[in-house]
């Protein structure tokens, strides 16, 4: 019986492994997503949801939209990352010790401090699911 079990979770997670839906599964809520539905000439451009077996549930503009599975060709999302860089400066000058006239240079060291954040681009889309081919008719 242990052995049966043991069997069938080692069959389960290869069946895991290369089922493409499984991978979606992994998806956090709020990922970006390209999804190409049957017969459309335009993809949806949405944002995750949650998932099931027969559906993807996803938000659009309008609201929240069920796609099912047997609709979808392919999923694009687009990988989280980083886009925000923040950056500081800061600048020490020296003294000016020159003879002069006075109030011509600065006799103590000055020190100056700039920051600011950089706006990156975001990343493209990676495909995440395709629909598999059919199995060949005999």
């Amino acid at each position: 019986m242990a052995r049966a079990l043991i069997m069938l979770l080692a069959a389960v997670a290869v069946f895991a492994a290369d089922d493409p839906w499984a991978k979606v599964k992994e998806l956090k809520g709020g990922a970006e997503l390209r999804v190409y539905k049957k017969g459309a000439a335009q993809p949806l451009l949405a944002k995750m949801d949650e998932l099931t077996d027969d559906n993807l549930m996803v938000v659009v503009k309008s609201g929240q939209v069920a796609i099912a599975r047997d609709q979808i060709e392919r999923i694009d999302y687009r990988p989280a990352a980083g886009r925000v860089t923040k950056e500081t400066k800061s600048k020490t000058t020296d003294p000016d010790t020159r003879p002069g006239p006075p109030g011509s240079g600065s006799p103590t060291p000055g020190t100056s401090v700039s920051s600011g954040i950089h706006v990156g681009s975001k990343p493209d889309f990676e495909t995440i699911y395709k629909r598999p081919a059919p199995p060949p008719k005999k």
